[in-house]
């Protein structure tokens, strides 16, 4: 297992100052800074794990991370692209809320995640993988870390 990036952002955390309420613009930077220091686009990535607090914060962060435009995320999500077997399974885990949202350690749990995948270890929700991307916010999105993990 490698990390091939890890890139942190941040944002103001008053959400009234931000450019736009449907943009984390920490997510936006801190993935592209990924992307970059991993020599990679979205097209490499064979899955990822979001921060998903609220149904809505799963199509924001695909859309804020360069998966689909923006407002394309829900029509993805429809068409079965981010189910497993889809063309970039989202959350394979179940997301952060059917694990508990354990706040703190979320960001761990997805590693977890994308490593059990990446080795072949994820029993009954297995894709195959070679590389796979985390994406995890704090402080309402004023602060976003992206990993990207390869074998």
């Amino acid at each position: 297992m490698k990390v091939l990036a890890s890139s942190q952002a941040t944002d103001t955390i008053s959400l009234h100052d931000r450019r736009d309420f449907s943009t984390l613009d920490a997510t936006v930077a801190a993935g592209r800074r990924a992307f970059q220091q991993a020599s990679l686009t979205t097209k490499d990535i064979d899955l990822v794990e979001v921060h998903d607090c609220f149904t809505i914060a799963e199509l924001c962060a695909i859309e804020d991370l360069g998966f689909c435009v923006k407002g394309e995320a829900g029509k993805l999500t429809e068409d079965g692209q981010t189910a497993i077997g889809g063309s970039i399974p989202v959350n394979t885990s179940g997301g952060l809320k059917s694990c508990g949202h354990p706040v703190g350690a979320t960001g761990i749990k997805q590693v977890c995640e994308i490593v059990a995948q990446l080795r072949g270890e994820a029993v009954g929700r297995q894709v195959d993988a070679e590389i796979g991307m985390t994406h995890n916010v704090g402080g309402t999105g004023a602060t976003v870390v992206c990993n990207i993990l390869g074998v």
